[in-house]
This record gives C-alpha cells, sequence and structure tokens, in this order.
C-alpha cells in the first residue's frame, strides 16, 4: 500500500517511461510518413475517433471500479479480521479458566492454555498472508518474460521484497510448537487446518470442564467467522476480474492509441506548415493518459499480489500480534512494520 500522499514525477516516469517511449515512437513514425510522402489515404476525420475513446473511457471506467471493489473488498475483509482477532484473544483469556472445574489448575497452567491458543491464532494469520502471496495464472508475475522480470524488479524495490523473503515460515516456527509445525505445514491449506486444530483444542478444553457449553459455542463461533474471512478473501484471490473485462479493456486501449495520431494530424494539419509536428506531444499525451488509466485498474485488480498496491498484510499481522502478546502481558514485542520507498507491506 502507497502511504505517500502524492507520487512525485520520478515515480510516475519510472513506472510509465517505457510506454511513453513506445507511444512516442508510433506517433512520430505516423508523422514523420506523413510530412515526407505523399500518402494521405491513411488519416481519420476526427469525429469516428472521437468517439472510439468516449467507449474506450465508459469501458475504463467500468474495469477500474470493478478493480477498486476488489481492492476495497479486500481491506475491508483484513479489517474484518483484525476486529475477530481481537475478540479472540479477550474471549480466551476471559472464558478459558477455573470457573467450572472441579479440579483447579494452577495459573501458569491456564496462561499456558492462553498462550497456546493465542499463538496458534498468531500463526493462522501468518499462514494465510503468506497462502494469499503464491501467484496464480493471471498475476502479472506469470505473464511473459519482460513483464515477469519487470514484475520481480518492482516487487523488489516497491513489495514484498522490501522485507525478508519467508517471514511467514518464521512465524509459523515461533508460534507452533515443533511436532503441531511438521504436521500442520505439510497440509494444502495450513490455515484451514490451524483453525481446525484451534476448535480440537476447544472441544478438549470443554471435555475438561475448563470451559462450559456456552463459552465453547462462544469461542467456535469466532473461530466460524475466521473460516468465513479467509474464504472471502481467497474467493478474491482465486477468482480474477473477469478476462473479457481485465483484458478486452487492453486491447481497446492499444486500438485507439494505434488510431489516435491519425485522427489527430487531421486536425493539426489545418493550423499550417508545421501543424503536423504539433501533434506529436497532444497524441504522446492523450494516449498515456488513456494508457496510465488502463494500467491503474490492472495494477488494483489483484490486491494479494506482493505488489505496492498491495493490501497491507504484513503490518496487519503484527498489528494483531503486538495487540495479542501484550493482553498475555509480553513486555517484549515486535515493533511495527514501517513503510519502505513509500510503500506500507
Amino acid at each position: 500500500m502507497y502511504v505517500k500522499k502524492y507520487f512525485t514525477l520520478r515515480d510516475i516516469l519510472n513506472f510509465s517511461w517505457m510506454h511513453i517511449v513506445w507511444i512516442t515512437a508510433w506517433v512520430t513514425l505516423i508523422t514523420v510518413v506523413y510530412e515526407f510522402t505523399d500518402a494521405r489515404w491513411f488519416l481519420l476525420p476526427w469525429l469516428p475517433l472521437s468517439v472510439i475513446g468516449t467507449a474506450v473511457a465508459f469501458y475504463l471506467g467500468f474495469k477500474n471500479n470493478s478493480a477498486y471493489d476488489r481492492l476495497w473488498e479486500a481491506r475491508k475483509i483484513w479489517g474484518a479480521i483484525v476486529n475477530s482477532s481481537r475478540m479472540w484473544g479477550t474471549s480466551v483469556r476471559g472464558f478459558v479458566g477455573n470457573q467450572f472445574t472441579n479440579i483447579s489448575l494452577e495459573d501458569v497452567e491456564v496462561q499456558a492454555i492462553h498462550r497456546r491458543l493465542i499463538y496458534r491464532h498468531i500463526a493462522w494469520l501468518y499462514a494465510l498472508r503468506s497462502q494469499l502471496l503464491i501467484p496464480t495464472a493471471w498475476e502479472h508475475i506469470n505473464q511473459n518474460k519482460h513483464v515477469s522480470r519487470l514484475t520481480k524488479r518492482r516487487m523488489n524495490r516497491f513489495g514484498v521484497g522490501l522485507h525478508i523473503a519467508g517471514v511467514s515460515d518464521k512465524e509459523l516456527t515461533d508460534f507452533l510448537p515443533p511436532d503441531e509445525l511438521q504436521r500442520l505445514i505439510n497440509y494444502k491449506n495450513t490455515a484451514t487446518q490451524i483453525v481446525d486444530q484451534q476448535s480440537q483444542d476447544l472441544k478438549e478444553l470443554r471435555a475438561r470442564k475448563l470451559i462450559d457449553d456456552f463459552r465453547h459455542m462462544e469461542l467456535q463461533k469466532l473461530l466460524n467467522e475466521l473460516y468465513t474471512h479467509q474464504g472471502k478473501a481467497e474467493r478474491i484471490k482465486k477468482f480474477p476480474l473477469p478476462r473479457q473485462y481485465g483484458n478486452m479493456s487492453f486491447v481497446f486501449v492499444g486500438i485507439f492509441i494505434f488510431l489516435l495520431p491519425l485522427g489527430m494530424i487531421s486536425e493539426f494539419s489545418k493550423l499550417g506548415p508545421w501543424g503536423a509536428w504539433f501533434s506529436i506531444p497532444f497524441s504522446v499525451l492523450i494516449g498515456w493518459v488513456y494508457l496510465m488509466m488502463e494500467l491503474v485498474g490492472d495494477y488494483s485488480e489483484n490486491p494479494f499480489e506482493g505488489l505496492g498496491n498491495d493490501i497491507p498484510m504484513l503490518s496487519l499481522c503484527r498489528v494483531i500480534e503486538f495487540d495479542l502478546r501484550q493482553m498475555l502481558g509480553e513486555a517484549e514485542v515486535p515493533p511495527n512494520i514501517e513503510a519502505r520507498n513509500g510503500v506500507l507491506m
């Protein structure tokens, strides 16, 4: 997530300079052909081109609205995970105890149970984050060689590469017992199995009368909420913005930019002998604006991709970890995740 108030000119150029180059080359080529040859048959009147531009703009608006909806829904899901996590921590500490058992446990034993349930939940957070970062076929990292290579560089400068690799694996080791870790890590969906292990622990605690039926049901309800949040996040991750919308807009923008100088020259040539040359900067500017609208939607539709537009899952996991470990009375907790290069991950 970008946290700077504005993009600098340098940021914009770093993102789009290669597109400016090819748009400029195409527009200049058409202008040179017009000026130094007698070919005029390829010129277009402005009216049909403006109709195409208007249609493309409406289509881009629809795509960008849909992409933003996916991004904002993902943020709401993780906001709900924050709330449910805090409720889990306080409920475990408030519900699990000696109130209903005839054989009272020592305070140290009760605290160990609290710690086990809360630490396992923290492990679930990092496991879920790790699973959501696994690339899908439609994300940029799995596109053609040029796009893939460019995406890897962006990940290192403005994405998951800003923080140590394997951070989630380290957290799983810290918060799960070794035997439990070895068993759960081998499942295809580790996060799901961690929540299931929490449910099995609650059943055992109920059998030992460390919680009553009502409290058991309330804690299980919180686990069910976690499954709901996880399923919503997985829905966004595993179901792309439909390709007929996500991909065709790029095709339409390409067609518009291809035709743009053919109509701009016909208009600017009316200004005089040098008018056609003035069409170059204006054509480049208009083409760049349309292409940037396309790219804004393209890089917003996958909020768990590991790039700078992502939901800051690592930061949210650390915030939750901080809160839950302080509930346990721990004084030494890791610091919050700080933004780097203007990006909070």
